[in-house]
């Protein structure tokens, strides 16, 4: 005889099966170790790297205080792991980096008078930022007169990326449907033959070659960062800002450092055409737009595949071009000089 007490209780089981289902799923779902895997809740097992990344020597991957280094590095999250900044180290030069985020994304008119307050003695300011991010930077830059936050140097790095590749682990601080929405995404990615929009800003996208590319499973797919679209390219006004700072800060040498976005390198080569071309005959800095172009195709996993950001095989690439621009202002460094 079917009780009122019976019908809850099947209710209970029912709803207490399913819960138990949607967490052990979520459990062995592999924890994210990307940016755009975890924000768009896609697959590790798809789209993490698989190839182990290059060891750098601890010795290098530090930074020197300011008022000791030869060069001053402002940058933003391409410079949070010191990869490409250890090259300079390995070379002799000795190295400080700072980020933009610790001064509200904005590098005000008293530049010169704040740069002097740190104690600076060196002979070079690198100035690097992402493509995606750099027409806000100016524009709030240009409407800035004064660097209210004192400068504060980094002694590590802000980032510390894995040297092997992360075992599989259960997902202890997941959630629920965690683990289903992730595989769900994960099909609807790999089955699609188009861009597909997923959450947080991550799209999966077609990649021409993807697999001579990458190392991850689904090389044929590549999930990017939905600002490198949303923000605009750069554009010819943002390097006349860029010029003009410049010149307004002539005391120190500056070397403009553009970062083109994933997006750009292996799917819009000419996204930011017109900056770019004017870039290159400005001399404000190397081209790494042409640099990224050819070497994306030499290195496999150049960027990331789970995540928006140069990955380390790229990065160290990236610190020997910049090793060649640093020689052209400082040949030797200068605590080698006679």
């Amino acid at each position: 005889m079917t009780t009122p007490a019976k019908v809850w209780l099947r209710f209970f089981l029912i709803g207490y099966i399913a819960l138990m289902v949607l967490w052990v799923v979520s459990l062995t779902s592999p924890v994210p170790y990307g940016d755009l895997t975890r924000i768009g809740r896609l697959s590790e097992r798809e789209f993490g790297w698989t190839a182990p990344p290059p060891k750098v020597d601890p010795a290098v991957l530090k930074g020197t205080p300011v008022d000791q280094a030869d060069v001053l590095v402002i940058g933003d999250s391409f410079s949070m792991t010191f990869r490409w900044q250890s090259v300079l180290v390995k070379a002799g030069y000795r190295v400080s980096t700072t980020y933009w985020g610790q001064y509200e994304n904005a590098l005000c008119g008293d530049f010169d008078q704040w740069i002097a307050r740190t104690g600076f003695k060196g002979k070079l300011i690198i100035i690097e930022s992402v493509e995606r991010l750099l027409g806000d930077r100016t524009k709030d830059s240009m409407k800035c007169q004064k660097m209210v936050r004192p400068f504060d140097a980094m002694a590590h790095p802000l980032i510390t990326p894995d040297e092997t590749v992360p075992s599989p682990a259960p997902n202890w601080n997941v959630q629920f449907m965690t683990g289903i929405t992730t595989y769900y995404n994960t099909w609807k990615a790999k089955n699609s033959a188009t861009d597909v929009h997923f959450d947080w800003n991550t799209w999966v996208r077609p990649v021409p070659d993807g697999c001579k590319l990458f190392s991850h499973r689904s090389c044929d797919k590549m999930p990017f960062f939905a600002e490198d679209d949303d923000n605009g390219p750069l554009t010819p006004a943002h390097l006349e800002w860029m010029k003009n700072f410049t010149k307004a800060h002539s005391k120190l040498p500056i070397m403009w450092m553009v970062i083109p976005n994933k997006t750009t390198v292996y799917l819009k080569p000419d996204y930011s055409k017109d900056f770019e071309a004017g870039f290159r005959a400005s001399g404000l800095g190397p081209d790494l737009y042409a640099f990224t172009r050819e070497r994306h195709t030499q290195i496999r996993d150049f960027y990331f595949s789970n995540d928006t950001h140069m990955s380390m095989h790229g990065q160290l690439a990236l610190g020997e071009r910049m090793l060649s621009a640093v020689r052209e202002v400082l040949p030797t460094p200068p605590s080698k000089s006679p």
